[in-house]
């Protein structure tokens, strides 16, 4: 609500008199990483054009700050019939493009009233969503709002088609692009070098303190020259004095100049974990012993990195079939994690496997940002500056 007020006149006075404006929205940080690529590329081919991001969250909000392909970063207004024709309004953006979600009624009205193209992108859907219910025909007429829908699978597609949504195509997951391009600009991260200069590195990205408590029982059962970095979900001082109670030998990582050899190393602070994957010999994706499911696997297995994840995955594709070709394992024990770890570190024939596997699936979905620019072209929604 904060982050929300004297919003419309910030508006009228941030936005240049001479505009050419596309609206992306993302939900929260998560959409956004899947909406860089398709910007980034937006920008190359439109360059007389500006974006307009808006998040519904404020962790998405602070990471859209921090995005230098965003010429404008607001909060998108409550969803009101009055708060959407007054954002339209004022923005009056050429196109408009939802990030795989956050199906806002008033905004796509205030936007398809206009004439205004909207395009959702990323999106995937399921059989129990409210769209495919009997009664759902007020958020199937939502689905009519968009002038196209790029969905990841097919069953999206089938599930689209069983409710007569035909405006609809195989687009493919963005998150390949944007994965793809963090490791094809590599960048190095102070102190890296020296605390992985020698022996085996398990890397543990956004990880929960189940995940935690399980990795503090496996490390002694590890060999000594393999080191541990956790790069924790929460990275509140009191969860860390946590992770320094759980860990011996602890350093955080805003302290690495005073690195003297300790095996653990906490990062402390966010942003920084997809390029951490780089240094990894195997990662670990937390998340996997929650309700709501494991992190983002893509990034460590574009570095071309093993993955060991945790047993609730399965409502993510992209976690099941590098499950089922080899490029991760799922474990559910302190038990199972142990052998899985040094098997990989005893067969380096597996652990290479493994990991030129999954970089291999991510470079076989690379593209789906392309559909996206292509569309928007072939179909002339924007005018060339």
């Amino acid at each position: 609500m904060s982050g929300r007020k004297d919003l419309y006149t910030a508006l009228k006075e941030t936005l240049s008199e001479d505009r050419k404006i596309i609206w992306v929205h993302c939900a929260s940080a998560g959409e956004l990483e899947q909406g860089k690529p398709v910007i980034d590329l937006y920008k190359k081919n439109f360059p007389g054009h500006q974006v307009l991001i808006t998040f519904f969250s404020p962790s998405g909000f602070e990471a859209g700050t921090r995005y230098k392909g965003a010429d404008y970063v607001f909060y998108m207004p409550l969803d009101t019939a009055g708060n959407a024709t007054r954002f339209v309004d004022i923005v009056q953006p050429e196109l408009a493009i939802f990030i795989k979600y956050d199906f806002w009624f008033y905004h796509l009205k205030a936007l398809n009233d206009r004439q205004i193209p909207v395009l959702l992108v990323s999106s995937i859907f399921r059989k129990g969503q409210l769209f495919f219910r009997w009664y759902g025909s007020f958020y199937r007429g939502i689905l009519q709002f968009f002038t196209w829908i790029f969905v990841q699978d097919e069953h999206s597609i089938q599930l689209l088609q069983a409710i007569k949504i035909r405006h609809c195509s195989l687009g493919g997951d963005t998150r390949f692009d944007r994965v793809s391009s963090i490791t094809e600009n590599r960048v190095s991260l102070d102190g890296l070098d020296s605390f992985v200069a020698s022996g085996s590195v398990l890397v543990a990205g956004s990880t929960w303190l189940n995940d935690e408590i399980l990795l503090a029982e496996v490390l002694p059962a590890l060999p000594s020259h393999c080191k541990l970095i956790i790069a924790p979900h929460e990275v509140t001082a009191a969860h860390l004095l946590k992770l320094k109670e759980l860990f011996n030998d602890t350093i955080l990582y805003s302290e690495i100049k005073r690195y003297a050899q300790q095996r653990v190393l906490l990062i402390n602070n966010t942003g920084m974990l997809s390029q951490l994957y780089q240094y990894a010999t195997i990662a670990y994706i937390g998340g996997g012993f929650n309700r709501s499911g494991i992190h983002n696997t893509l990034e460590a297995a574009a570095w071309g990195k093993p993955v060991v994840i945790g047993p609730n995955f399965q409502k993510f594709a992209e976690a099941r079939t590098l499950v089922n070709n080899g490029g991760a394992f799922s474990i559910a024990s302190a038990k199972e994690l142990r052998d899985v770890v040094l098997n990989l570190l005893d067969d380096t024939s597996l652990l290479h496997h493994s990991g030129e596997t999954g970089g291999a699936f991510v470079q076989a979905n690379k593209g789906a940002s392309q559909k996206v620019i292509t569309y928007i072209q072939e179909n002339r929604l924007l005018t060339m500056a």
